[in-house]
């Protein structure tokens, strides 16, 4: 298999990582994947393996870049606590006082509040258009977009397309997946007087020199090709292709080109490109306290189950915070992970976790979807992971 990785002692203790790595490219259920985990403060392992580009036969590399999808969604969530931490923004605000014209009302036609905390936490009532059971769905009448296709129109008019649906439930009541993230981006807007993009890079990726990370590219060669799962072998992502990842919903409609088009509005929620270097110096700011940018104690409230113990959906002992999941319950979720860990990942491929306990942070950037996002590769990494630093610390 094409590797790239670091001389060290970890080419040994991390042997079970390289299995699952090595496994998952040789079943092709991965084209090509960049590994990282970090522990105390230390990246002790780092392996692009496979390959970029399978038809021009380029190498994944340490600095290959990738459509993060969701990834984005704890980065823009860390601008907003940013914004809280300067005191320009607080959590329980109601939004209505940044977005007055944004006011989805309930099913029955009463008015409904969402605050901050509700847009970061998904307990607002929102949705997604590709989570519909099809595609004459509400969200897909209306015209919404979920911030990964190749729509035309606006930001401002995204959101008011979305105001028009109602709520799928009084805020606070309950948690559902959502496009708050990208209603969240357009609260950023208004506070820093400038487009998302702008705000973002001010506010956490200039800070932080995550300096491959942005709303867009213009450096093709670097940005890994996108694949979806196929036999004998995952194909191409085309332009426009709807890839449904759960079972009956309506699908992602998937625009690669989006990465490329600054004219296309900087949607919080699925929009970003970066690398995996980048996305794990974010998080290991993060776990480390903030530096800074967030106080120590909205990392903790970030990191607080804020879901008043309602389940995820197929996502037995998880809760959500500020960003991301959070870890209710190891048994119940039959993971490793400690208590209280973080952990989210991206439609194009991707998955990453927090484990503050252990001092441990993992990114996994692949360019397979959806394996690289929840299939048995992200469990084999996460297991083989443990096993390597536990057999680290009992050396």
């Amino acid at each position: 298999m094409i590797q790239n990785k670091m001389p060290s002692f970890t080419e040994t203790s991390f042997a079970a990582v390289d299995a699952v790595i090595d496994q998952a490219l040789r079943d092709k259920r991965l084209v090509g994947a960049v590994v990282m985990v970090a522990h105390q403060g230390k990246t002790l392992y780092q392996n692009a393996a496979g390959l970029a580009d399978r038809e021009l036969a380029q190498p994944m590399a340490q600095d290959t870049l990738f459509r993060l999808a969701s990834v984005s969604k704890p980065i823009v969530s860390a601008a907003a606590m940013a914004l809280v931490h300067q005191g320009r923004l607080k959590l329980d605000q109601p939004i209505v006082s940044l977005l007055p014209d944004f006011r989805p009302r309930l099913a029955n036609g009463e008015p409904a509040t969402i605050t901050i905390r509700q847009l970061l936490s998904h307990t607002a009532g929102l949705g997604y258009r590709f989570l519909e059971k099809d595609a004459q769905g509400p969200y897909a009448r209306a015209g919404v977009s979920d911030g990964m296709d190749d729509a035309a129109h606006s930001l401002a008019e995204n959101l008011r397309r979305l105001a028009t649906v109602p709520l799928l439930y009084t805020p606070g009541t309950s948690w559902g997946y959502s496009l708050a993230v990208d209603v969240l981006g357009a609260v950023i807007e208004q506070v820093c007087e400038q487009r998302l993009d702008l705000a973002v890079k001010s506010l956490i990726t200039d800070p932080l020199k995550m300096h491959d990370s942005g709303f867009y590219t213009d450096q093709a060669q670097r940005l890994a090709t996108p694949y979806v799962n196929d036999v004998p072998q995952p194909h191409i992502l085309a332009e426009n292709e709807c890839v449904a990842p759960f079972e009956d919903t309506a699908g992602i409609y998937f625009s690669p080109q989006r990465a490329f088009n600054s004219q296309a509005f900087p949607s919080a929620g699925a929009g970003m490109v970066g690398s995996a270097a980048d996305l794990l110096r974010f998080l290991e700011t993060l776990r480390q306290g903030g530096g800074g940018l967030i106080s120590a104690d909205l990392i903790q409230e970030m990191g607080r189950d804020q879901t008043s113990a309602a389940e995820l959906p197929d996502a037995p002992g998880y809760g959500f915070g500020l960003g991301f999941s959070v870890l209710r319950d190891p048994l119940a979720a039959a993971s490793p992970e400690s208590e209280g860990t973080w952990r989210w990942g991206g439609a194009y491929g991707h998955s990453w976790f927090v484990d503050r306990k252990r001092e441990l942070s993992v990114v996994a950037m692949t360019n397979t979807l959806y394996e690289g996002m929840s299939g048995a590769f992200v469990t084999e990494l996460r297991d083989a992971v443990y096993a390597s630093i536990n057999a680290k610390s009992a050396s």
